[in-house]
């Protein structure tokens, strides 16, 4: 188990075949992502529909420089979901009342631009239907015939278990800095002068020294306006924040409306998400099945889409579960768990028990999540525990590293799924 799966509440494996191992993103080019949309495209409309081929490019920062060179606020931007920066990536983005010209002219190195077309309506988080993803695990040191052999028995359990625990990803919470669920939880607290200096000063060691150093001083000395001048140039969303307190010390959630309004979601979205990953875990290693449903489970069902739909919710009892496991077996319905906000219904029976354990040891109740601002209020929801990746594989002698072997992986993913939580069950490093 990675350390940084413990930090993020990921605490178990769904299969018990022994991994593969290896590198991922050693190269750019070894991880590569595609948005799969739904949304229908025209000649009319207020927002301009853009797509974007980025390489090795955050995705917020990507947007905070289209915003700077086409002089218009990072508000009138929309994006479906944020993407892994150390990667090939490619999805839509929305642009409110923008000429296609304007956008045709910009060049930014590892960034490709193509106006598709306009809508009427603005792209948001979520408004796509899945992910396809190419990953090339590098540097395994079994033979060819040997790794093949290992991903079939991978594969093979995650086929057994209909599909692989759907945690919440490292990138939910920050690659580089796994801090957006610790921001949140201070902003659940209504502590935003915390959730300010947790985002401006928690360093981590995979960080440039400038940028650690710069969050040691100001961890220190709380001088806003000495640190700016410590802070390296790329970090912006902190630089903004220090420019405010310089001038609005005490305005820490002011503070916090400098950062664009997607990130700031974030936060919340984080720390439920960490919730989910510490319940999904708890509930493995108490040996209940994910892919069965017990009395007491919550269930959602299919849409006619294939996604499920976790606003058609239906409890288990001892009297409906034999039917509710042969729709889980077809395919038509999912058991799941909660992603905790004000309005989320909680399981009862053992899975109940489970999930209202997690909330009673981070000393959390819904109602907390009915917060000021209104913005960071959040109902809550249930998420299905499981994805399907339903994968292809090729294994090939790698050309970077003598005598070793890689891996190249296939699969589309549902919408809010991380493909870092299917290659954890391949790889078990």
């Amino acid at each position: 188990m990675m350390r940084t799966d413990e930090k993020i509440g990921i605490g178990a494996y769904g299969t018990k075949s022994e991994g593969i191992g290896g590198i991922v993103r050693e190269r750019i080019n070894d991880f590569i992502v595609e948005e799969i949309s739904t949304q229908r495209v025209g000649e009319r409309g207020e927002y301009l529909i853009v797509e974007v081929e980025k390489r090795n490019w955050d995705t917020h920062k990507l947007i905070r420089d289209l915003s700077r060179i086409l002089r218009v606020s990072q508000n009138r931007f929309g994006w479906a979901g944020t993407k892994d920066k150390r990667a090939i990536t490619r999805q839509r983005i929305s642009i409110w009342n923008v000429a296609p010209e304007d956008v045709e002219r910009i060049t930014l190195r590892d960034v490709r631009l193509r106006v598709i077309g306009r809508s009427n309506r603005k792209i948001s988080l979520g408004d796509h239907c899945a992910n396809s993803f190419q990953v090339t695990i590098r540097g395994i040191e079994d033979s060819i015939d040997a790794t093949i052999a290992r991903i079939e028995r991978i594969t093979e359990e995650l086929r057994g278990r209909r599909g692989a625990p759907n945690f919440f990803g490292v990138q939910r919470f920050g690659e580089v800095r796994p801090i957006t669920h610790l921001v949140g939880r201070s902003l659940i607290e209504e502590n935003p002068r915390e959730a300010v200096m947790t985002y401006l000063t928690k360093r981590y060691p995979s960080e440039d020294p400038e940028a650690i150093e710069a969050r040691r001083y100001l961890a220190e000395t709380e001088d806003f306006k000495a640190s700016i001048k410590l802070y390296p140039k790329n970090l912006t969303f902190e630089l903004a924040i220090l420019h405010h307190l310089t001038t609005h010390p005490d305005d820490y959630l002011g503070a916090l409306s400098k950062l664009p309004e997607n990130l700031r979601r974030l936060f919340i979205h984080a720390y439920q998400s960490y919730l989910f990953n510490k319940i999904l875990t708890k509930r493995m290693k108490s040996g209940i099945p994910l892919e069965t449903a017990i009395p007491g489970d919550i269930v959602c069902f299919k849409k006619s889409t294939g996604l499920p739909d976790t606003d058609r919710l239906q409890r288990v009892k001892r009297e409906n579960v034999d039917g509710i496991n042969r729709l889980i077996e077809r395919g038509r319905a999912f058991v799941t768990a909660p992603l905790p906000g004000y309005g989320t219904p909680l399981a009862t029976e053992m899975p109940g028990e489970i999930e209202r354990e997690v909330l009673r040891e981070e000393e959390i109740k819904l109602e907390d999540f009915k917060i000021k601002p209104a913005e960071y209020a959040s109902r809550g929801m249930r998420r299905e525990v499981l994805t399907n990746p339903n994968p292809t594989c090729s294994v090939t002698e790698d050309e970077l590293h003598n005598n070793h072997t890689k891996a190249t992986l296939n699969f589309t993913l549902q919408k809010g799924s991380y493909a870092t939580t299917v290659l954890r069950e391949y790889m078990k490093s």
